[in-house]
């Protein structure tokens, strides 16, 4: 019995550590110092303002990020305001004493330090990969007692006594829907008021596609008005009047009854802070180097000024024909992985410069391409008509605005311009740098003799990976569509599905998206194709060549590409959810079901056995036979990729759904416990690292570089400098614009 309540106490311990941020966790700086270094007066000059995302006046703030927090939980916003309020008036060193003087030990204040860096690096209080809440390590009366005792208290007391009741609630509790992001019980989400199911966002999506509006900035808050349901659909921008505008022939505003609801829609979704980025976009066009970069930048000040994806889309494509610019950015609502329905998108904007020697081999990648893409496992009838040779360039990031930084990026997401007319891939050099580097003593689940190999080449192998997912993964592959006028982009009577040996028999049709229709997996499918694609053609020596690698090392990077991929499978069950059955992170459920499809394969490919380790606690052993990689391993992703490109060509979302579905299936039957499995990757999982980046600011006619250290003080120091002259207003705007949303969410009618 006394055992039994010792691992009843060790499982409630292990599962409550996930909603916390060790005081351990890493955190490093995102070094550009060198290519800023190296770029000319008015490319610096560009860069500090072009970040309307990213710089606000001269403190370069990045403002348009600030809509994350109200896209991620209700409460983000002012828990945001109350640290900014703390952290103005004190700096953490300065606060640390406060905090010894008001009761709490070195290890309370450092996890204090943690949770703010942690609330500034994700832009809200759910973890941008994985969306699992997070809550501050110490007691909350300690947390108080800091507050009360901070220099922001004394000076404003009713004010933050106000601010700390709106939100230390919410702060701390993890009742099981708060725990995760999610739709109506499954989870917490503000792309919809909270008295929103999937019902009402498949409703929602059907009236959109029939006016032609794309969902990317949109939200969706319900009404009951005397027993009659409304939906009210919210467009961001500055403008506020519903009006048609700026040459519009009629509004796309206004209320409309569709099938027995009312629906209406608004303008002025995140209005104070769209108006700033549109402030910021006009002042960055001085500096602009070109006229497409001019007529982008102006685009997008119209998208964001009227909340129009059309114009973004407009802006979007002289982004596309800029090609090898020096100071490279993107901005608007881009991924939509934390919408539950997958089609709304999260603000994000960056600004980066150009890494001009890693470049040179993703160029090269760019002109194999051509001989590369046959190579892929599904018929040239299911390939583009036309390879859109893009810019795929490195970049160090000198801003990226938004809920996290990733490593690499396909952009833009618009299927229509990928499929006709191009994109652009980037790989963040600097993020990679850093991100990937791992401690041989923290490599969890791999056999002692594949360390320190995989320590050697997890980052060319993950560059290697990265080129190929961006450029021939998501840059691949073709959609079947009949446009409105019944045209069809294939010839139907000699198109063969290769999976049945039929003609294609579905297909997209008229405003139809890859998105749209395959809304809740859209993300992390496409994610499993890419990294697929990745799989499969790193076997190609070719590929291995432009990356530098040949011989031996050529087969250590392969091997250590397909072993993280499956270890990164088993780590994904971290991202699973038993309770809703449901994954919180496209890319690790893509790696989970590529596991899974690897492991079927038989052969004795892949290992995965449970173990106990050194210290008694349960642990896993993953093994790869590197001598079938090219044979069995081949042969299973060669199969299953082909079937993704179907599916997804031939919009057969039924068909899809059933097979990404079932390997995405987490049981504890079968020859694998995975659900016993995702309790020992909890006990042994490490936390993901944050980055510190730099802020830029203007010096007489120059712009400086101002770089922080890689620490908890450093990233909360670097968010408080980004904006100082205007802050107030803005923390206003914000707490204001809350206050509107929990209003709205409440389900009542204005």
């Amino acid at each position: 019995e006394e055992e039994q309540e010792a691992g009843k106490q060790f499982k409630i311990k292990m599962v409550d550590s996930q909603y916390y941020l060790p005081n351990d966790i890493g955190i490093s700086a995102l070094d550009c110092s060198e290519a800023f270094r190296l770029l000319s007066p008015q490319e610096k000059m560009y860069a500090h303002y072009l970040s309307p995302f990213t710089f606000l006046k001269q403190q370069d703030f990045r403002y348009g990020g600030l809509a994350v927090l109200l896209q991620t939980s209700p409460e983000s916003a002012n828990i945001f305001v109350l640290l900014q309020r703390i952290f103005r008036k004190q700096t953490p060193a300065q606060l640390e004493q406060v905090a010894t003087a008001a009761g709490l030990s070195s290890e309370e204040y450092q996890a204090f330090l943690v949770y703010a860096a942690g609330l500034y690096a994700n832009m809200g209080n759910y973890k941008s990969f994985g969306d699992t809440k997070f809550i501050p390590n110490l007691p909350k009366d300690k947390l108080k007692a800091l507050v009360w005792a901070s220099q922001a208290f004394q000076e404003q007391p009713a004010e933050m006594e106000a601010l700390w009741d709106s939100c230390s609630c919410l702060l701390y509790s993890l009742e099981n829907r708060q725990k995760q992001l999610g739709l109506g019980d499954k989870g917490i989400t503000t792309y919809f008021s909270g008295n929103c199911c999937l019902e009402d966002a498949e409703l929602a999506q059907k009236f959109l596609d029939s006016k032609k509006l794309s969902a990317y900035n949109t939200r969706l808050f319900k009404k009951e008005d005397g027993g009659k349901t409304c939906y009210e659909v919210r467009l961001a921008s500055a403008v506020q009047k519903d009006c048609a505008v700026d040459g519009e022939c009629e509004s796309c505003c206004g209320s409309f009854s569709f099938e027995d609801k009312e629906f209406t829609v608004k303008r002025g979704d995140y209005s104070p802070i769209m108006e700033k980025v549109c402030y910021y976009l006009e002042k960055a066009q001085a500096y602009a180097a070109n006229e497409n970069q001019r007529k982008m930048l102006e685009e997008y000040t119209r998208s964001f000024t009227l909340g129009s994806i059309e114009a973004h889309k407009e802006g979007s494509r002289y982004w596309i024909k800029d090609k090898g610019p020096i100071v490279e950015s993107y901005i608007g609502f881009i991924e939509s992985y934390r919408d539950p329905f997958g089609s709304r998108g999260e603000f994000e904007g960056f600004v980066a410069v150009v890494n001009k020697a890693m470049s040179e081999r993703f160029a090269k990648l760019v002109s194999s391409a051509e001989v590369l893409l046959p190579e892929l496992p599904w018929p040239q009838e299911f390939e583009k008509d036309t390879f859109l040779k893009p810019d795929f360039t490195s970049l160090d990031v000198l801003t990226f605005a938004g809920s996290g930084i990733p490593a690499g990026i396909n952009i833009p997401n618009y299927d229509d311009i990928r499929q006709t007319e191009g994109f652009k891939n980037v790989s963040l050099g600097n993020v990679l740098a850093v991100a990937y580097a791992t401690q041989k003593e923290k490599l969890t689940f791999l056999e002692e003799g594949d360390k320190d190999l995989f320590i050697k080449w997890k980052g060319p192998s993950f560059e290697v990976q990265v080129g190929l997912h961006e450029l021939l993964g998501h840059g691949s592959g073709k959609l079947f569509v009949q446009d409105d006028k019944g045209k069809f982009n294939f010839d139907q009577s000699k198109v063969i599905n290769p999976e049945t040996g039929e003609p294609v028999s579905s297909w997209y049709r008229g405003s139809e998206t890859w998105d749209s229709k395959f809304s809740t997996i859209a993300s992390s499918y496409e994610e499993c194709r890419a990294e697929c694609v990745g799989l499969y053609l790193c076997l190609n020596k070719q590929v291995l060549s432009i990356f530098g690698h040949e011989g031996q090392d050529a087969d250590d990077v392969v091997y250590i590409n397909w072993l993280s991929m499956v270890r990164a499978g088993l780590l994904g069950l971290e991202f699973y959810t038993p309770d809703s059955k449901s994954w919180r992170q496209a890319h690790m459920q893509a790696r989970f079901v590529i596991l899974r499809v690897l492991l079927e394969a038989g052969e004795g490919l892949v290992g995965l056995e449970e173990v106990t380790g050194e210290d008694g606690k349960p642990d896993a052993r993953i093994t790869l036979d590197r001598s079938k990689i090219p044979t069995v391993g081949k042969n299973a992703i060669h199969r299953f990729l082909c079937k993704l490109q179907v599916f997804k060509s031939t919009a057969d979302v039924e068909g899809g759904r059933a097979v990404y579905d079932n390997y995405s299936t987490v049981s504890d039957t079968g020859a694998h416990n995975f659900l016993r499995l995702r309790e020992t990757v909890l006990l042994r999982k490490e936390a993901r690292k944050m980055f510190v980046q730099a802020n830029t600011r203007i010096s007489g006619d120059s712009v400086e570089l101002v770089e922080y250290e890689g620490s908890a003080a450093g990233l909360i120091r670097s968010f408080t400098e980004r904006f100082q002259d205007d802050a107030e207003q803005l923390e206003s705007s914000l707490l204001e614009l809350s206050k509107q949303d929990c209003y709205s969410s409440s389900g009542e009618l204005e």
